[in-house]
Parts: C-alpha cells; sequence; structure tokens
C-alpha cells in the first residue's frame, strides 16, 4: 500500500468519524465530572399478578403484554434485567422500567434528558442499529490510530517524537491503571 493511499484513508476515516468522537469525549468527559443529565420517571400503573423471571424467553412479550394490559403500544427492542428491576432498551428514547414486587410489578415511563440520552447512546443502550454503528467506529478509530502511528514511524522526521510520545503514554496508561 503506497503511503498516499494510507494517508487518504487516514484522513477520510479521521473526517468521516469526527463527528462522533467529538460528541463521544464531550459527553464522557461530563458524565466523569458529573454531569449526567437526568431520567424523568412518570408511574404508569401496577399490573397486579405479573411476575418477571430475567432469564424467561417470554421476557419481551410478557413486558409488551403487561403494558398493553395498560393502554401503552410500547415500541422497544428488549428487556434488561438487573434484580427485581426491568428496563426496555434503548434507553436513549422514552423507555420504561418495572419494579417487580411480591404481587405484581409497578412500570414506570423514563424520559431521558439530552444529557442522559447521549450518554445511553455512549454506553451502547441505543437502537442496534446504533449498536453496529459503535461497532464500525471501534474498528474506524483503530484503523485511525494504528495508520497515524504507522505513517508516524515510517516518517524518519517524526520517528523519534512518535516513538518518544507512544512510549510517554502508554506508560502513563500502565502507571495510572496499575496506581
Amino acid at each position: 500500500m503506497s503511503r498516499r493511499l494510507l494517508v487518504s484513508i487516514h484522513l477520510y476515516l479521521a473526517a468521516f468519524f469526527t463527528p462522533m468522537v467529538i460528541i463521544m469525549a464531550v459527553s464522557g468527559g461530563l458524565y466523569l465530572l458529573g454531569v449526567k443529565g437526568q431520567m424523568q420517571s412518570t408511574a404508569l400503573g401496577f399490573v397486579s399478578g405479573l411476575q418477571l423471571d430475567a432469564e424467561s424467553p417470554s421476557l419481551s412479550d410478557d413486558v409488551r403484554a403487561a403494558l398493553q394490559s395498560l393502554g401503552v403500544d410500547a415500541r422497544f427492542e428488549y428487556v434488561k434485567g438487573k434484580g427485581s428491576e426491568f428496563s426496555t432498551r434503548p434507553s436513549s428514547r422514552e423507555h420504561y422500567r418495572l419494579s417487580q414486587q411480591a404481587d405484581g410489578a409497578a412500570i414506570d415511563t423514563v424520559s431521558p434528558s439530552l444529557q442522559a440520552a447521549v450518554m445511553e447512546l455512549h454506553k451502547g443502550h441505543g437502537p442496534r442499529w446504533y449498536k453496529y454503528l459503535e461497532t464500525i467506529f471501534a474498528l474506524g478509530l483503530l484503523l485511525i490510530m494504528l495508520s497515524g502511528l504507522y505513517l508516524g514511524l515510517m516518517s524518519s522526521a517524526y520517528r523519534r517524537q512518535t516513538l518518544v510520545l507512544v512510549g510517554g503514554g502508554l506508560l502513563l496508561f500502565l502507571a495510572l491503571a496499575y496506581y
């Protein structure tokens, strides 16, 4: 592969994924600073006798039926269970939370703010098609980094700086990860 072609691939991938890198960096940085957004919860109702099982192959159908019994025609891809709490996914848009109780399940409608919705996407809790995009994004980011590293190492003008910076970055990562 010629250097010119590699530079073009590096540039095109970097330009294409720049908006996603910026959004992920901003949302992740805000999250680490404590700006997590809001999840507004509104009680929807209670379904008596509903017993949910996270291992049940009919979990999504059971939740869909429970929501329909409350007059809700819900649009969701799957249900995620954790302990006695169940949430429909994707949770990057309005979704439903079911809280298992002894005699049934309380159901809430949950609406994320913009920051919370972006954070849900960041964590992989978005629609299925978005998860595919995130997988392609991960591969693209890996190719951007590796092609940039390769180009830096192959250039006699930048080889030394590239090695020093890669080594410094690796040492800092390992030191902070270990500490």
